[in-house]
């Protein structure tokens, strides 16, 4: 027997191979949405792929699961509760999958979702691992607030985090202590909000150091997990959607971009003024020329998560980059949410007219009263810790709607706590407020000050 685990560091997303040596079976779970690297392993060990399980259907990332059921004739495994709109296997609490001697059973693990699983694995009758999806995380557990308006059953997140709690206790808790626990993401997934670096642990383990199996009340464990959650992508309920009902294949999906073709130099009169740019490029790239109404994206971070955050779902966007080749990438990362099908065309803007101006870093940390400062960092990380006194905290998540509350009598300098936010935001004030303002991006020299 072997488990293969594949990262998308970028989603800090987690999916899983399990292949049986002896009958060249594998069964895969929870898939990210590019199928080449599940296929490419079965072909590796001539193995088949016959059968794919989905934990939940996904908010932060958009699963291959039905392109994988047309390319390999796998069945797709799911709670019933799910409701799912493709052709699946109900796989609820105690229903099982064998592979000679690997046994998978289903725990219906309610409280991420209505229709959460984890998955037992049994080999040769003893119970070695588990899979719990956004169930159970190294050092955390599942946020229960996405489900209140997405999804074939909603539910509000009080009644969800109660069920979360009794599906730790009463089922993953009762696991032998040395069965390996494999979640479905790691740190930086907004799927929990205190996730570790580690990419496997021990139910041992995690009851001694995880905050959400220690002892304690139903009470005091939802008013725990409920406080201090991170902000909600707009694209988490549409991807939940777009999994219940299964995504288009990915090839076909990038084909049909790739037909319009790259729009080299392109200019802000050939593209439509109210369609946003979004422009993956480096800052100080980006800040010596731009298109006009674009927002600074960088690539070297967390693309698609702000993507998904800033444009709403079915809201077309451009994708700009300094090359085809930056823009494949993009487009790769677009997709991983589910987004692609929102590209209006993909530009390679070479020659362009509009530029940042540098802020004078000395002159500001002197002069701080002539200038608004605007915080795009979240609300509660503000409040935890500011860094300037007069700042104005308008959350990055928030800053497309509420632009106009910035007064614009100084100069505005815009920062977080590492500069790439800042970056998008900075971009995003100086578009919406075309010329009335100058507005600098304060970038990693925030660090000075904190």
């Amino acid at each position: 027997m072997q488990i293969k685990q594949w990262q998308d560091k970028n989603l800090a997303q987690f999916s899983y191979g399990i292949l049986s040596d002896d009958q060249k079976k594998i069964i895969l779970i929870d898939p990210s949405r590019n199928p080449k690297p599940y296929l490419d392993w079965a072909g590796e060990y001539g193995a088949k792929i016959i059968g794919i399980i989905e934990t939940h259907p996904h908010a932060d990332f958009v699963s291959s699961h039905l392109e994988l059921q047309h390319l390999t004739g796998s069945p797709i495994y799911v709670h019933s509760l799910l409701g799912a709109s493709y052709p699946h296997i109900p796989f609820d609490d105690g229903a099982t999958i064998e592979m000679g001697k690997i046994k998978l059973t289903s725990l219906h693990t309610p409280g991420h979702s209505p229709d959460s699983i984890s998955i037992l694995l049994e080999y040769d009758g003893t119970q070695r691992a588990v899979f719990t999806g956004d169930t159970l995380f190294i050092g955390d557990c599942g946020r229960p607030d996405l489900r209140e308006s997405a999804g074939n059953i909603q539910s509000k997140r009080e009644d969800l985090a109660k069920q979360l709690y009794y599906s730790l206790r009463n089922k993953l808790m009762k696991l032998r202590d040395d069965v390996i626990v494999y979640p479905g993401h790691g740190a930086g997934s907004l799927c929990g909000k205190n996730l570790s670096h580690n990419a496997s642990s021990s139910i041992f383990n995690e009851k001694l150091t995880n905050w959400s199996l220690q002892q304690a009340s139903e009470s005091e464990f939802v008013e725990n997990l409920l406080k201090d959650q991170p902000f909600i992508p707009q694209y988490f309920p549409y991807d939940v959607e777009l999994n219940r009902k299964g995504a288009p294949a990915l090839g076909k999906s990038i084909s049909a971009i790739e037909m319009k073709g790259v729009v080299i130099d392109a200019t802000t009169e050939s593209l439509d003024p109210m369609v946003w740019i979004i422009d993956g490029r480096k800052q100080n790239i980006y800040a010596a020329g731009h298109l006009a109404h674009s927002i600074n994206l960088m690539e070297d971070g967390s693309f698609e998560t702000w993507l998904g955050t800033i444009i709403k779902p079915g809201e077309k966007f451009y994708l700009a980059g300094e090359s085809r080749e930056q823009v494949q990438r993009l487009i790769q990362r677009t997709a991983a949410i589910g987004y692609e099908m929102q590209i209006e065309a993909v530009l390679v803007p070479i020659v362009t007219t509009l530029t940042e101006e540098s802020l004078n870093v000395t002159e500001f940390k002197n002069s701080q009263n002539n200038y608004t400062i605007v915080d795009v960092r979240g609300e509660t990380e503000a409040k935890h810790k500011k860094v300037f006194s007069a700042s104005i905290n308008i959350p990055l998540t928030e800053l497309r709607e509420r632009v106009r509350e910035i007064p614009i009598g100084k100069p505005i300098v815009v920062h977080c706590a590492s500069g790439y936010r800042s970056a998008a935001g900075s971009s995003i004030i100086k578009s919406i407020l075309n010329g009335n303002a100058t507005v600098y991006n304060l970038s990693e020299a925030v660090k000075q000050f904190m």
